[in-house]
């Protein structure tokens, strides 16, 4: 009942809209107040643990996505997108989704994506005959992408608190990711059939096409080298993820300022402004993560947890189904940041218990998360999406209801219950059992 009563205290003060690090501060003193436990044993553990250099790539990665917008690496990502895909029915709004793919290869955050790729493509979008909620829509939901194609903050922060490999987690990703890029390619081409006033470019032949993508291409190829920097740098082994991040904002500031001009000092200092502040947050809430999943471990509470989930039922594909209500009911609730640091701890021990990989449980994890971010009631990727758009929520919650029931919810059901699509690349590329 304690914990029942812990978590009812995290969940309500996010509800009520208190900033997620005191609502975590609060979860930790009630139960070091309810058992007595010693701040002195409980603090150096908190600061042992942020002493951690893959922590910091997440400021590095969160600098980089700010960038990508104001350096001009967004826009040319865009014009890719659109040359190949962009002269079929609904191709814009595909096009979308592949940028927003593409973007993520770098940025690797859903709320950069929404930002960068979403002030691009919703004005464009709505000047070819899209309405401005099917386009704010779609731009919303497909950015849950930047955090399933590599590189993904929250997939860093899994692996921080799951002692896990990076580089195997971010490949855990990339199958789910692909397979919603191909689906809500597929579901905007679907609804864009009975939306007549949506333009569509005449086919050229496919040796024009083809002359097309080559020189979109071409002119993007500073653009498409920044993933390509930290792709190589990780997997081959040249750069660990910290110095693959730091890599990845020196080359976006050159590019912004050498290559194609368009980045200010001003933007720059705006960026860097942004990104401590993040990076402020997000540190002071691993901090108190960090003594709330040892005292819940000193509890017993992933043995309880266990032992509850096991006691309505022993059926693993029943207890894959509780897990995913779960996560999808945090995601709502929680940033794709505090979500994982509150489940990975929670639901690791039985995702293991049960015989599930700790990789394909970080696919199960990114899925979940990502589709409770861009559910109501707290919906943050969802909102901020109509924010930066200016369109309102009745206006666009029916299209991105859309992409998440046909599109979202049956990538998680595949994810959760065919570990191949998950695991296939980490056991290829990084040898992951």
């Amino acid at each position: 009942m304690d914990i029942v009563i812990d978590l009812i205290i995290l969940l309500g003060l996010l509800a009520l809209g208190v900033p997620i690090p005191f609502c975590f501060m609060a979860s930790v003193l009630f139960l070091i107040i309810l058992h007595g436990f010693s701040f002195e044993f409980l603090l150096p553990i908190s600061f042992y643990g942020l002493n951690s250099l893959t922590l910091l790539s997440v400021p590095f990665f969160i600098m980089a996505g700010g960038l990508m917008g104001s350096s001009g690496i967004a826009e040319r990502l865009v014009k890719i997108a659109l040359a190949m895909v962009g002269r079929f029915r609904g191709g814009l709004g595909g096009a979308t989704v592949v940028a927003t793919a593409i973007f993520g290869a770098i940025a690797g955050l859903c709320s950069a994506a929404v930002a960068a790729i979403g002030s691009i493509m919703v004005p464009r979008m709505e000047a070819e005959g899209y309405p401005r909620g099917h386009a704010t829509g779609l731009v919303t939901v497909s950015s849950v992408l930047a955090q399933l194609i590599p590189p993904s903050v929250p997939m860093i922060l899994y692996a921080w608190v799951s002692r896990l490999s990076v580089g195997a987690c971010f490949l855990s990703t990339v199958g789910p990711g692909i397979l919603s890029m191909l689906i809500y390619v597929i579901i905007n081409w679907w609804m864009c059939r009975k939306i007549p006033t949506i333009k569509v470019y005449p086919w050229v032949g496919l040796w024009q096409q083809t002359r097309e993508v080559g020189q979109s291409v071409f002119r993007g190829t500073f653009s498409l080298m920044g993933a390509l920097i930290i792709m190589v740098g990780i997997y081959g082994g040249f750069t660990t993820p910290t110095e693959a991040a730091t890599l990845a904002v020196i080359y976006t500031v050159f590019v912004g300022f050498v290559i194609y001009k368009t980045l200010s000092l001003r933007e720059l200092g705006r960026t860097l402004f942004t990104t401590a502040t993040t990076s402020g947050v997000v540190i002071l809430m691993l901090f108190f993560v960090m003594m709330l999943s040892r005292i819940y471990t000193m509890l017993n509470v992933p043995q309880r947890l266990i032992k509850t989930m096991t006691g309505v039922s022993e059926n693993y594909y029943v207890i894959l189904v509780m897990v995913n209500v779960f996560l999808i009911i945090i995601g709502m609730l929680m940033d794709d940041f505090s979500g994982t640091l509150l489940s990975a701890p929670l639901l690791l021990p039985l995702m293991r218990h049960i015989g599930v990989s700790p990789y394909h449980f970080a696919a199960i994890l990114g899925t979940n998360l990502g589709l409770g971010n861009v559910t109501p009631p707290c919906a943050p990727i969802l909102y901020l999406g109509g924010r930066m758009a200016n369109c309102s929520f009745d206006k666009m919650i029916w299209p991105a209801t859309v992409f998440m029931v046909f599109g979202s919810l049956p990538v998680i059901i595949i994810t959760t219950y065919w570990p191949g699509l998950a695991l296939f690349l980490p056991r290829l590329i990084m040898g992951i059992e």
